[in-house]
């Protein structure tokens, strides 16, 4: 899916928020979005790994670090979140902040 869909005017909402993270997780994890939902846990539900993590953390630093300058998930952070939820909680969080 390519960036600038997701790149728009003005601040990100839950709903885009959790539609960035859905795709850029089926795209790394070669799954169909629709088998994505909030209440789904990265490694119980969806099969990802620790790898998969960081190239989700990547994809979403990348992204986001246009609308947020310096926008970062921090390493130690990473631990704390096990489902899409935690997620998209902890990045909406994020973006407030900055």
């Amino acid at each position: 899916m390519p960036a600038e869909t997701h790149v728009s005017q003005g601040p990100l909402d839950r709903e885009g928020v959790f539609e960035l993270i859905r795709d850029q997780l089926a795209d790394i994890l070669e799954i169909d979005p629709s088998s994505i939902s909030e209440s789904s846990a990265f490694s119980e539900d969806l099969g990802a790994d620790s790898l998969a993590l960081i190239e989700l953390v990547e994809a979403l630093e990348e992204e986001l670090g246009e609308r947020a300058v310096g926008f970062r998930i921090e390493d130690e952070d990473l631990e704390e979140l096990r489902t899409v939820r935690d997620a998209v909680d902890y990045v909406l969080a994020k973006l407030q902040a900055a």
